[in-house]
């Protein structure tokens, strides 16, 4: 991997440096972690918590400056998870949140639960390491809806959905993973069963490609945005499979050879666009190279070393290649 673009990722944020060390250079580095909760974007996060323990206007609203999206972004930069203050928050949204069906409750006036928002808290609640017994409920909630076809679908319960969501779906495995690796016990057989379920749902649609017609969901699945929020691209699907260290299915290679594709001549990938909305503060600008992009894109590619990718999907060509001679 080229040492200019180590270094450049290693002038970013010390949340992009200590991912960087343990993800590409395989160097734990846990001062650097320690660091992320008083300088930079972590430090910007946590001061924008209010003496309510809230971010914006409490658990959801305005997006993306609640404690809910916040909460995610906290857990993204890979935050120390015994951070004091996030750690009150989350006992306020487990202890007063909890809906009579059994999902989160995102807001008093709405009456509908939400498969895609309890997923996501499953996933930062695991992370900052909430007590089993606040998050079975959760758990509860989310195995009593999986869909037929494999994965999950927030409209499920609005709208009577039948057929399952990538945005969903992706959102729950992402719980599912941090819920297991945080060595959580309650009812997880079940949840690794619908972890495999889930995979082989995006698996099934090659990650962006419907399974009946085989032509392209939604042209923003081939769009990085950072942060993804709660919609679905190929780039963190792929992000999702490395951590969870799944090995190479066939159906990835379009997909990662997209992902080879939009990496720019000195070697970084750029940010996209961002997703409407009100933020605390910007990370990165649209159009510009991304230093999470390139992190996210450069441990998919690690992962996945040695495996047979072709530079242009469309030509159809094959070659094999170690990921160290591509990046």
């Amino acid at each position: 991997m080229p040492d200019k673009i180590i270094s450049w990722l290693l002038e970013g944020d010390v949340s992009i440096q200590y991912q960087t060390y343990r993800d590409l250079l395989s160097s734990e580095q846990p001062l650097l972690r320690n660091r992320i909760e008083s300088e930079g974007w972590g430090l910007n996060f946590i001061s924008h918590r209010q003496a309510n323990g809230h971010w914006g206007r409490e658990f959801y609203q305005p997006k993306w400056t609640s404690t809910h999206y916040t909460l995610l972004d906290l857990k993204n930069l890979n935050i120390s998870p015994e951070n004091k203050a996030i750690k009150e928050t989350l006992e306020i949204i487990l202890d007063n949140g909890k809906r009579k069906d059994g999902s989160i409750n995102r807001a008093p006036s709405v009456m509908l639960s939400d498969v895609c928002i309890s997923g996501m808290v499953l996933n930062y609640a695991s992370y900052f390491h909430a007590e089993e017994a606040q998050l079975r409920f959760l758990v509860d909630f989310l195995l009593s809806e999986q869909m037929k076809d494999g994965g999950f679908n927030c409209q499920s319960g609005r709208k009577g959905a039948a057929h399952s969501s990538l945005h969903s779906t992706l959102s729950v495995l992402e719980g599912i993973l941090e819920y297991k690796k945080n060595n959580y016990c309650y009812r997880l057989n079940e949840l690794e069963t619908a972890e495999l379920e889930s995979r082989e749902f995006i698996l099934m649609h090659r990650l962006f490609r419907s399974d009946k017609t085989g032509e392209i969901i939604n042209p923003k699945f081939l769009k990085f945005c950072y942060p993804a929020r709660w919609y679905y691209d190929i780039l963190r699907a792929m992000d999702y499979f490395q951590y969870a260290k799944v090995n190479y299915d066939m159906r990835m290679e379009e997909a990662i050879n997209i992902i080879i594709g939009k990496r720019d001549s000195e070697g970084k990938w750029k940010l996209s666009s961002k997703h409407p909305g009100q933020t605390h503060f910007e990370m990165e600008k649209p159009g510009k190279p991304s230093r999470w992009n390139t992190l996210r894109a450069l441990r998919v590619l690690k992962h996945f070393e040695g495996v047979l990718l072709s530079v242009n999907p469309m030509k159809g060509t094959r070659t094999l290649n170690k990921v160290n001679d591509i990046v």
